[in-house]
């Protein structure tokens, strides 16, 4: 079955410009330093991305959702009973917030009434990955990589202490393998200023980028794209968008996009409009609150496995 996913950049970048080391700064570059901007492309990206894997999903020929078969064997023990997960992963993640976490939770719920079997990340593994050192590696290769970033560790975990980038407007992107709840680079919403909105979420990105290449590591992320999301649900079974014959069934996968549309209106509920003092809670993300980021390794694609190496301070 031909893979639905993909890390191509649909923001509206051209392609032009100065090239450095950190393809982060190179956006940051392309937007004149600007929230505006940056938040622009952000959404430029996650919206031409939902319309795209839309067409996809309700063409006459979708061949069905596309199944992560690793998970799917990791999620029946009795029938793979010694399975595990080859890939070993080197990542710093940013764990979204209580109020964040109980607006997921409310969203993979209107999810599962469409799709019951789907799924879902359990709240305890909810993450974003701030920086994918790398992945898909063995774990003496790991190693090796966490020894070399290990006395640097500290201060990428605590970054966000003083450098505090704000995410809002958050949306459920999808496609045929996964469905994510995606944010915005803050610009001055409610709630802060345009000062302390200058530093955004792409900042990070690029500070990171930059923290772990000066330790001798090269950063191998499989997408440097404006993206800003945690993934909330994956496909490991089809039955819940085929008929009684076993084949896709166009009018429950026009309900599953349906529904999908119908929770992003709701979102909308906690996005910020004109003459708000505040965003409600939910809303709005500023990573590093209630926990610093997480060095974490191992196999932890879909967040309950590996091992966290370092967790920073949170505020």
């Amino acid at each position: 079955m031909a893979a639905y996913y993909t890390f191509e950049d649909l923001s509206g970048s051209t392609g032009n410009g100065v090239k450095t080391d950190n393809p982060y700064h190179d956006l940051i570059e392309s937007c004149d330093n600007e929230p505006a901007k940056i938040q622009a492309r952000y959404d430029t990206h996650r919206t031409n991305r939902n319309a795209q894997q839309k067409d996809k999903l309700l063409s006459p020929d979708f061949p069905g959702v596309t199944l992560d078969e690793i998970l799917a064997k990791l999620e029946n023990p009795k029938q793979y009973p010694d399975y595990k997960d080859p890939r070993h992963c080197l990542v710093f993640w940013a764990r979204p917030t209580s109020q964040v976490k109980s607006l997921i939770a409310e969203v993979q719920s209107r999810l599962k009434e469409v799709v019951p079997n789907l799924w879902t990340m359990p709240q305890n593994s909810l993450h974003m990955t701030a920086l994918e050192i790398t992945h898909s590696l063995t774990a003496p290769e790991i190693d090796a990589l966490v020894n070399q970033i290990l006395p640097h560790a500290e201060t990428v975990t605590n970054y966000t202490l003083n450098h505090r980038s704000r995410l809002v407007k958050p949306m459920v992107s999808f496609d045929a393998q996964a469905l994510a709840l995606s944010w915005l680079p803050a610009d001055a919403e409610p709630g802060r200023s345009e000062e302390e909105d200058k530093y955004t979420y792409h900042h990070l990105r690029r500070d990171l980028f930059t923290l772990a290449s000066n330790t001798g590591v090269k950063v191998a992320s499989r997408y440097v794209i404006p993206t800003a999301h945690l993934t909330i649900g994956r496909f490991i079974q089809t039955a819940d968008l085929e008929g009684h014959d076993g084949k896709v069934d166009g009018q429950k996968v026009k309900k599953l996009v349906e529904r999908i549309e119908e929770i992003n209106e709701w979102l909308r509920e906690f996005w910020p409009k004109e003459g708000d003092r505040a965003i409600r809670d939910g809303g709005e993300w500023v990573v590093g609150r209630e926990k610093g980021l997480e060095f974490r390794k191992g196999s932890l694609w879909y967040g309950g496995g590996g091992e966290t190496v370092m967790v920073g301070k949170g505020f």
